[in-house]
C-alpha cells in the first residue's frame, strides 16, 4: 500500500508534470475485476508511464537485479520500481518463465491488473516483434480478458542505452478487451497458444502502427550483437507482414491531438 500511495502522490504526478503524457481508450480498462494488459515494449519507462496513466493499480514483473542494488542509487531504483507497481522475479534459469506465470496468475486471481510484454524484451529498433506464448497461457489459465496496449513515443524518448528519457510527449493507446474463454482448458495446445498470441500481437500492431518483424526480439538482438544482418520485415522476401499471416493493417502511428492533456477529459480518455 505504501508504494501504491507513492505512485499516486509522487511518481505519477511527476511524470505527468514533466512529460505531459496522453492516453486514448482508458475506458477499456475495467473499473474492477481482473485483466491482462498486453503491451508493446520499446523502453524501460513503458511500465512507468502506463501505470501512471491508469486509475487502478497495475502490476508488472521486473528483474531481481532492479531491487538488489547497493547504496543510495540502489535504494532509489528499488523504491522507484516498487512505486510504479513492479514485483521482483528471478527470471534466470529454466524456472524463470514459470515464476513469472505464477506471479501473474496470483495477481489475476486476486482480481487485479497484470501487465505483460509478449515480445519478452525491449524492441531493438522500435518495430514490433513476434510474441511469446506466455501471454496466451496466462489468459487461458486465468480466463480473464486481454487488453491490448500500444506505447507511443517511448522508443524515441529512451532508446536503448539512454538512462533518462528525453522530455517529450508519451502516448498510451488502450484497445478493446479480447476474450479467449472459448479456448479454456486448451492451454497445453501449442497451436492454440500460438494462434491466441498472434491475435494479441495483431491487436497491438493495429493500435501502434508499428512495422512487424516475425522473429523474436531476443533473436534479433543476438544477431545484431554478433554482427549478423538484422532481419527486416519478412525473412524470406522482405515484404510487410502481420502476426499469424493476417493482412497488414493500414494504420499510422497515433499522434496526440494538440488539446490533449496529461489527465485527459473527465471520463479518463484523451480527446481524439
Amino acid at each position: 500500500m505504501f508504494y501504491w500511495l507513492m505512485k499516486r502522490v509522487v511518481f505519477g504526478p511527476l511524470l505527468k508534470l514533466v512529460y505531459r503524457p496522453w492516453i486514448r481508450g482508458a475506458g477499456n480498462v475495467p473499473a474492477t475485476g481482473a485483466a491482462i494488459l498486453a503491451s508493446n515494449h520499446q523502453a524501460v519507462v513503458d511500465s512507468f508511464f502506463l501505470a501512471a496513466m491508469l486509475d487502478r493499480r497495475l502490476v508488472f514483473i521486473g528483474k531481481q537485479e532492479y531491487f538488489t542494488g547497493s547504496g543510495i542509487k540502489g535504494r532509489l531504483v528499488s523504491g522507484f520500481m516498487r512505486g510504479v507497481g513492479t514485483i521482483p522475479v528471478d527470471r534466470g534459469g529454466g524456472r524463470g518463465s514459470e515464476a513469472a506465470l505464477a506471479t501473474g496468475l496470483r495477481q489475476l486471481r486476486e482480481g487485479g491488473l497484470f501487465g505483460i510484454y509478449p515480445e519478452g524484451t525491449r524492441s531493438p529498433d522500435g518495430r514490433l516483434y513476434r510474441g511469446k506464448t506466455g501471454v496466451a497461457r496466462l489468459a487461458l489459465e486465468s480466463g480473464v480478458p486481454v487488453i491490448p496496449v500500444a506505447m507511443i513515443g517511448t522508443a524515441d524518448a529512451q532508446p536503448i542505452g539512454r538512462r533518462i528519457p528525453k522530455i517529450m510527449r508519451i502516448g498510451v493507446v488502450v484497445g478493446e478487451p479480447l476474450d479467449f474463454t472459448r479456448y479454456r482448458g486448451m492451454e497445453n495446445d501449442r497451436f492454440i497458444l500460438r494462434s491466441v498470441t498472434d491475435e494479441i500481437m495483431y491487436a497491438i500492431m493495429s493500435l501502434s502502427g508499428q512495422e512487424y518483424v516475425d522473429v523474436y526480439a531476443a533473436t534479433q538482438k543476438a544477431r545484431i550483437a554478433t554482427g549478423h544482418p538484422a532481419v527486416s520485415g519478412d525473412a524470406a522476401d522482405h515484404l510487410p507482414v502481420a502476426p499469424g499471416g493476417r493482412p497488414v493493417p493500414d494504420v499510422e502511428p497515433p499522434e496526440p491531438p494538440g488539446d490533449e492533456t496529461a489527465d485527459g477529459p473527465p471520463d479518463g480518455d484523451a480527446a481524439s
